[in-house]
């Protein structure tokens, strides 16, 4: 048989692999920094028993930047995590380990490691009867790839839910089957129709938590949450005890800032997050949530005076509108695919009255295929808002406006860039009563509000 052959027959083995090269995890060049250094804060400072997958995927993305020796060696770490973790267990998680390796070294070129790892596979696989030679159909894996769907960011979440919701189908009192879920369902409040109202992961996290009870980062997502929908004071006790755990206390300062700021409670929020940062100081994550605050702040000033700063409170807003811009660009700059930060960031920039700055930014995001359909929505949202109000262009503004509109996602960006679109047509046919396209923007706004003898 020739080279060629064998070389097809081994690729066609390795095509059958549950492991990360076979997942399709979708990982953008300029995403690939970003999620390493995700990955390396979560193996340091997330406290949990689930943590042997991880090292499976930091191997996956070294491979990505071409490093095959590191990922070996991440591999290695992961291996000896399942060994310690599943000594009296079959060592079915193995299996993605070993698929890995058979992966790296095949694109190495070492023919014989990888047909090595394939035959240790194989030799599992022949345990289980729904497995075929070189894939086994169970529960810890559909957990496992779970995991790497969730890391892997938004447009991977309706997948990692379908995993762990096929896990607990099998097994639905699992502790680890039911963190992940929670934690995906958590993802899918905000993404799927960015109202923070909607409150499908309160039962998910509740049940996650009775079943790791000493888990404080599940208690910080509740806390969230619960704020989110009306139930503050029981979400503030979820907090104190997720800060009291001592677990993961790195995660839970970040939660525990975004808490506070919401509260209006800033001081507290900058305190746990430079406390975070301090652990985790290239976290996009962090310096956006840094942002947020100083600019918080810079607004509290603006309204404490009337929008009429005297000379100490101009200095302390200025002072406070720079420290949002640093961060607001540091978080761009670590994360270059980070939509939100870049929107607030183009917002920040109008505060100070620099529309120039704000006009390439929003050039810049507006370049990005964003992972959620919601935040597109708010792009196009906030780009018609400065187009109507700093540029003074209602023509562009409702073009924006109305690609909010279409796309099929209720939000707070489309609800407003509707009332939007009302408003500029009622100012339209206040000109001009049977202006035709104040008629056609207000039938279309009645419509999409379901008013359709209006429409």
């Amino acid at each position: 048989m020739s080279k060629c052959a064998d070389e097809h027959q081994v690729k066609e083995k390795l095509g059958q692999l549950r492991c990360h090269f076979t997942w399709q995890l979708l990982i953008e060049d300029s995403e690939v920094s970003d999620l390493e250094e995700r990955i390396s804060e979560e193996i340091q400072f997330l406290e949990t028993s689930y943590n042997a997958g991880i090292h499976n995927l930091l191997a996956y993305v070294k491979h990505l930047q071409g490093k095959n020796e590191d990922a070996l060696e991440c591999l290695k770490e992961g291996e000896n995590l399942c060994q310690r973790d599943q000594a009296d267990e079959p060592d079915v998680r193995s299996l993605v380990t070993w698929g890995n390796y058979a992966w790296v070294y095949y694109h190495m070129g070492r023919w014989e490691d990888t047909q090595k790892y394939l035959d240790k596979v194989q030799e599992i696989c022949k345990r289980f009867e729904d497995s075929s030679c070189y894939r086994v159909e169970c529960p810890e894996m559909d957990c496992v790839e779970g995991w790497a769907l969730l890391k892997c960011g938004g447009k991977h979440y309706e997948q990692a839910k379908a995993c762990f919701e096929k896990a607990l189908e099998a097994d639905p009192e699992n502790p680890e089957f039911n963190t992940g879920y929670a934690i995906v369902t958590y993802r899918l409040d905000y993404s799927a129709r960015c109202d923070i109202c909607d409150g499908f992961s309160l039962a998910p996290l509740r049940k996650a938590i009775s079943l790791n009870p000493q888990d404080g980062y599940l208690k910080a997502l509740l806390a969230l949450k619960l704020q989110d929908v009306g139930e503050e004071a029981e979400g503030e006790k979820y907090l104190e005890e997720a800060l009291s755990h001592g677990s993961s206390q790195t995660y839970v300062f970040r939660h525990a800032a975004k808490f506070y700021r919401r509260q209006g409670r800033i001081d507290e929020a900058l305190t746990y997050l430079k406390k975070a940062l301090k652990a985790t100081p290239k976290s996009a994550f962090l310096h956006h949530q840094m942002g947020l605050c100083y600019r918080k702040q810079m607004m509290q000033i603006k309204n404490s005076t009337n929008w009429q700063p005297r000379e100490q409170s101009r200095r302390d807003e200025d002072r406070l509108i720079r420290l949002a811009i640093f961060h607001f660009e540091y978080a761009v700059k670590l994360k270059p695919t980070f939509e939100m930060a870049y929107i607030d960031l183009a917002r920040t920039y109008i505060h100070v009255g620099d529309h120039d700055k704000a006009e390439d930014i929003f050039q810049k995001v507006l370049g990005i295929t964003p992972s959620q359909e919601y935040t597109l929505q708010s792009i196009h949202f906030y780009y018609a808002q400065f187009l109507q109000f700093q540029k003074k262009s209602e023509v562009e503004a409702i073009s924006h406006y109305l690609k909010a509109i279409k796309i099929e996602c209720e939000s707070f960006s489309k609800d407003k860039s509707i009332n939007a679109v009302k408003q500029l047509a009622l100012k339209k046919l206040k000109r001009n009563e049977s202006d035709p396209e104040g008629l056609s923007l207000l039938g279309l706004v009645h419509k999409l509000k379901g008013e359709l003898e209006e429409a």
